[in-house]
């Protein structure tokens, strides 16, 4: 039997809606990662907003990790938001 790794197990389908907060403001060429987020940059942080489902919440946090970026807070929020 084969041993299955968290990205392969399934994941919710259904968004939910996310803040997640980068130390530093991140430039328009690196931003274009995020096009689909909804982005502002209040005192030196990035802060990126949107709904997501279970995939696109962890390639948003591969593309965090592999960009070398300094996550401070990732939450989960009401999944009513706009």
């Amino acid at each position: 039997m084969r041993a299955h790794s968290l990205r392969s197990q399934p994941h919710d389908v259904t968004p939910v809606y996310y803040t997640i907060r980068i130390r530093g403001l991140l430039g328009q060429g690196v931003l274009r990662s995020f096009h689909d987020l909804h982005v502002a940059q209040p005192a030196g942080e990035t802060v990126l907003t949107g709904h997501l489902d279970g995939w696109r919440l962890q390639e948003v946090l591969a593309r965090i990790e592999a960009l070398g970026l300094d996550l401070v807070e990732l939450r989960r929020l009401d999944a009513h938001r706009p």
